[in-house]
């Protein structure tokens, strides 16, 4: 049986990292968000002996998987540090990240927010789909009270921000993101709050035996 995992699609605005935050937290699991991929990509493309420096302790997840990476996928990454990491084409990031999420979902136990999770991991059985909503006045506060958008660009970061999302997910795994059939719970966050939605998410968990 597959180790279980709960994936975290929001809208933007809704407060879906933040709930996936509480979630983590409250069943002690990882958390697989944005800032986890990059580092796990930035350890993974560090010259070995750097690595290595870093590791005299007990590795933690994002260091194993670091290191998979590095030998699973050399070709991902440029490990010489005289040569200047150059923009990744999105094909090589889609790539390098499928690769990290295959991986933390194949450890379990790890919340993963966002990039596509709930359509790579679409036929995985103990996989637990949510998707976070929210009113767009909502969100459009929430963007600019705690993520730093102008008031005047709320409406078109709101907007774009989902649209490329939505693009995304369309591309890479021609399913529509907005579809709430694809989702085991659409929560409202408006309504429920942060951890009210949180409490929802990990009752589920808890009802399906995951500890």
């Amino acid at each position: 049986m597959a180790p279980p995992v709960i994936t975290i699609t929001r809208q933007y605005g809704s407060g879906g990292s933040d709930i996936a935050q509480l979630v983590a937290g409250t069943l002690g699991w990882h958390l697989i968000d944005n800032q986890f991929v990059d580092e796990v990509a930035r350890r993974a493309g560090l010259p070995t002996d750097e690595v290595a420096q870093r590791e005299e302790r007990a590795p933690g997840l994002l260091e194993r998987l670091a290191r998979t990476l590095a030998v699973a996928s050399p070709e991902l990454f440029i490990t010489t540090a005289a040569v200047p990491r150059v923009e990744e084409d999105e094909a090589t990031i889609v790539q390098l990240t499928e690769r990290i999420i295959r991986e933390a979902a194949g450890e379990g136990r790890a919340v993963l927010v966002g990039r596509g999770a709930q359509a790579l991991l679409a036929q995985r059985p103990d996989a637990l789909h949510v998707y976070v909503v929210a009113s767009k006045p909502w969100r459009m506060k929430l963007a600019v009270d705690r993520l730093g958008v102008e008031p005047g660009s709320a409406e078109k970061v709101v907007d774009d921000t989902d649209r490329q999302r939505d693009q995304y997910v369309k591309t890479y795994y021609g399913r529509h993101r907005q579809d709430p059939t694809i989702y085991d719970l659409v929560l409202n966050a408006e309504r429920l709050g942060f951890e009210g939605a949180a409490g929802l998410i990990v009752a589920e968990a808890k009802r399906r035996g995951w500890k």
